[in-house]
């Protein structure tokens, strides 16, 4: 996965978020998109995220993904 150092990770617009009001979860590339995807599945089984956060996740990484 490519390196995102906090530079560059806070000159990101919110609309390269999977969650843009918390600013988490980075979906600028596909290998941060099947990041994303891969820790909302996990915050869920850890009973961190509900399956409508990690839907709402997963939808906007596919996006990306298709790209």
């Amino acid at each position: 996965m490519a390196e995102l150092d906090a530079q560059h990770r806070n000159k990101l617009p919110n609309k390269d978020f999977a969650e843009p009001e918390k600013r988490a979860y980075p979906i600028e590339d596909k290998t941060h998109a099947r990041n994303a995807k891969a820790r909302a599945s996990q915050a869920v089984k850890a009973g961190r995220m509900s399956k409508a956060e990690e839907k709402r996740i997963d939808r906007k990484a596919d996006a990306v993904l298709k790209k």
